[in-house]
This record gives C-alpha cells, structure tokens and sequence, in this order.
C-alpha cells in the first residue's frame, strides 16, 4: 500500500459494495484523500455520518455529466472507475441508459484522468461482458474497448496509465442473488432458483479489490485483468445456505431471465490465446495492432482454435463445503450464523 501515501485516490461510484470494500480497506493506512463520487445523495449521507472520518471526501455528480467528473478530479492521483449500471433486466428495458453510464460515463472519466494529469485509471468490468448476450454485458463490452483504445492512443509514455479488471460474481454485492435467498430463508419462503444446474463464478469483495490493486500495481497501458476463481451452481449454493442456517425451505425453480447465461466466461479463447498466467491472475495485453492489420483478414492464427475459453463450467468447481467456507468469509452470513447459534 506504500503506493498510496499521501495520495488521493478517486472512486466513481463509491457508494456502492465494492467502494465500500476499498473504504475499509484503506481508511487505517497512509492514504491522504479518498475521494466518494456517486449521484446517491442518501447513500453519501449515510456513508459520511457512520465514518465520520475526515480523509473521505464526497462529491455529488454523475459519470455521465463530465463537469461533475472534472470536479472530483482536480488533484487526483489514482481513479477506480467502479460506477456503473449493473442489473442485467434493467440494462434489458432501458439499454440507452446503461450505454450512458457504462461507454460514455467511462469515456467521461477517463478524458477527465488524462486532461488532469490522473497517473492510473483502474476500470472495473463484468465477466457478461465477454461473449455478451444482454444488453448490461454489451455495454461493458464497450466500456473495455473505450478504455483500452484510450489507452492505446495514449501510448506506454504517457503520464495516464488505463488498465481494466474483469471480474465474475461477488459474493452478496449489491443485486446479487445471496442476500435476496438468505430474505427468502429468513421469511420462510421457498428460494427461488432460475436454473439448478447453471455455474457463478464465486468471488468476495476482498477478491475484488484484491484484483484492483493487484491490477494498479502491475499494469501496463490497456492491460486487462482477471482473476481466477472456483464457481458453483446454483444448487450447491442454496443448499450451503440452507445448512448454514439450518432451514428446511423449499427451492423452486422458477426458469431462467431474460439476458441470463447458463455459465459466465471469463476470458474468451481469443484473449486466453495471448494471455499471461501470473499464477493467481490472468493477464492480457493491449491488442498492438493498428489498422493496417490485413494479414489477419488474409492468413489468421490456427492456433487459437486449439484454446479454450475460461468459464464458470470449466473452472475448479466448489461442492457444498467449499462453499460454506467461502460463504463464511461473508460477515453479514458469519453473523447471522453466530445468532442462530446463541
């Protein structure tokens, strides 16, 4: 953490699960500023009462007004660029808005990094958005390749470094489908599953930001990170949870939504084909090429055809101890259980 001494750091969208995870994880250190930029007036207020703690700072605006943007980052030396519209059914009826937020809030924030001298830009993205089928997945999708031609057009010497991270589930964040289960086993109703055989990858928010930092401390210009995690279905998930708190409720199936996938891929076969294993993380670099790039239209690479991609059906699978340990990791489950104990 020695990077951060005395510096500002700025979160966009930093009132939500994984803003939330970095306060905690920074507010003890060196760290001069962390900077909360988030158009949730209540959730800043709510977050500012319970710190009280005069290293945060809080600006009200929104990533897709960029006089707002350029007002939180006077000054700034770092930026996770975390906010975002995340629910695949609202991206689905109103996919304008999340084009947006996600690819021209992005884009707003990262012109507004380099015109203010930011020396990294963290983009935060979604395992939807490779082979993406909803439109949330799509805009992600876009919002990597905003970040990392921005990067490529800036070149190795700039003073602005722009990395992306993409990442598959974490584990109870905001919309995710355990708090909504463990509401459902605490009411008495049945969980309700979209598909018992359909695999999530499984990460906590310490995962997440562990995947920021590891990408702000190892990146180059337009690299992209991810990394590897075990996945579970749907099915060892709820019945983990209903052992954890000792309930006999009833799963119902219910059918897949809209825009849903079956398993999450992480890196497609293209991107595994170029891709660095730095042993915990998986590291792609920035595609080189310009546009004068017709030998790829005229002989192509046999050899990515012999690749696989790296999804939630091919990775290390957890079964229900695993991933009871895993769900303990989470303090609001350990705490619930540490009750129903008493």
């Amino acid at each position: 953490m020695a990077h951060f001494t005395n510096k500002t750091l700025l979160i966009t969208g930093g009132t939500g699960s994984f803003g939330n995870a970095v306060l905690k994880r920074f507010l003890d250190t060196d760290i001069k500023e962390i900077r909360i930029f988030s158009r949730d007036e209540k959730k800043q207020d709510d977050m500012r009462h319970r710190l009280q703690n005069p290293k945060v700072k809080f600006y009200i605006g929104d990533v897709r007004d960029k006089r707002s943007v350029d007002t939180a980052m006077r000054g700034v030396d770092y930026v996770f660029h975390a906010a975002a519209l995340k629910q695949v059914p609202s991206c689905e009826f109103f996919p304008m808005q999340a084009v947006r937020t996600n690819v021209i809030g992005t884009e707003n924030v990262l012109d507004s990094a380099v015109e203010h001298g930011v020396k990294n830009v963290v983009v935060l993205s979604t395992d939807k958005a490779a082979y993406p089928i909803n439109a949330m997945g799509i805009s992600k999708a876009m919002m990597e390749k905003v970040a990392i031609a921005k990067a490529r057009s800036l070149g190795n010497d700039a003073t602005t470094t722009i990395c992306c991270t993409r990442y598959g589930n974490v584990m109870a964040s905001r919309g995710s489908v355990i708090p909504l289960w463990v509401d459902q086993i605490k009411a008495g109703k049945p969980i309700t599953i979209t598909d018992p055989g359909m695999t999530r990858y499984m990460m906590t928010l310490d995962d997440a930001v562990d995947l920021v930092l590891y990408a702000f401390e190892h990146g180059n210009q337009g690299d992209l990170f991810v990394q590897k995690a075990p996945a579970a279905t749907l099915t060892v998930l709820a019945e983990s949870l209903k052992e954890l708190y000792h309930a006999d409720t009833v799963v119902k199936v219910i059918g897949t939504r809209h825009g849903e996938k079956l398993y999450e891929t992480l890196v497609t076969r293209e991107e595994m084909f170029r891709s660095e294993d730095m042993g915990d993380y998986f590291r792609i670099p920035a595609d080189a090429r310009d546009l004068n790039y017709d030998k790829f239209f005229v002989e192509g690479q046999e050899d990515i055809s012999k690749v696989e991609d790296y999804h939630s059906h091919n990775t290390f699978r957890l079964d229900k101890e695993g991933m009871k340990q895993l769900l303990l990791k989470l303090p609001e489950i350990r705490e619930d259980i540490n009750q129903l104990s008493q």
